[in-house]
């Protein structure tokens, strides 16, 4: 529920019309009653969370939503110095999307283990997916139809976003970083960056990088002892790299 909140806020944020090839709640109802409809839904996440009744959970996943707002902040904001970008779309990355996964993944290792190091590689592991889910989703906003993804393709550089892609061809191709500061409001801007984006391997290496990402997961479910559980969270690590949409 915290996550299709956020992602009926999102929707407001960026006015976008899709979502996995449906209408919007904003497209449908506007965009107060979407406001409302996910402050709702935000609301009964808490009653849910509250109704656990453990107290270390709560304090977990309340900084799943302090870390949505606050990546959301990072997202409307970026950095002049071309070596600070990319830390910066990483550490947007972490709020907007990993921590969510990191921290149910440490979430439910509370509720399920008193163990402090099952916690951590809990939280590693979802941190790791996390992360890798997004630069995936990043590459896929280049490399998939519309149809597939059920949502404008580029829809990112049309909204101003530099992602992982974009930042790898702008180190092969130093003229994108003007199109970058100006955040690709310019007439041309959003086909001329996604064709640098194209012939550059900006695809491949953000791939890559997932790709490491996942490895890193692996390694960290790998220290629990072997199970289905565990073999199965080792083939979502997979999945991730693999899916088109």
């Amino acid at each position: 529920m915290i996550h299709t909140a956020s992602l009926v806020h999102d929707d407001i944020i960026d006015d976008a019309s899709s979502r996995r090839g449906k209408h919007t709640v904003n497209k449908i109802w506007g965009e107060k009653k979407a406001v409302l409809a996910g402050d709702l839904i935000l609301s009964a996440a808490s009653i849910a969370l509250a109704r656990i009744g453990n107290t270390t959970v709560i304090s977990i996943l309340t900084q799943v939503i302090e870390d949505l707002v606050r990546g959301e902040f990072l997202q409307l904001g970026s950095k002049e110095n071309e070596n600070e970008r990319f830390a910066h779309y990483l550490e947007k990355t972490f709020k907007k999307t990993a921590s969510l996964i990191a921290n149910s993944c440490k979430a439910v290792s509370v509720l399920g283990c008193p163990d402090p190091v099952v916690h951590e590689i809990a939280y590693q592991y979802g941190k790791n997916i996390g992360i890798a889910f997004q630069l995936i989703d990043d590459v896929l906003d280049f490399t998939s139809c519309s149809d597939q993804m059920g949502k404008p393709t580029s829809a990112d550089l049309k909204l101003g976003l530099a992602t992982g892609p974009v930042l790898f061809a702008s180190q092969q191709f130093p003229e994108m970083n003007a199109m970058i500061l100006r955040r690709f409001s310019l007439p041309g801007d959003v086909d001329r960056a996604r064709q640098y984006v194209l012939q550059s391997d900006g695809v491949q290496q953000t791939t890559y990088l997932a790709q490491q990402y996942c490895h890193k997961a692996i390694r960290e479910i790998s220290k629990l002892r072997p199970s289905p559980e565990r073999d199965a969270l080792i083939q979502l690590s997979e999945i991730v790299l693999t899916r088109d949409k």
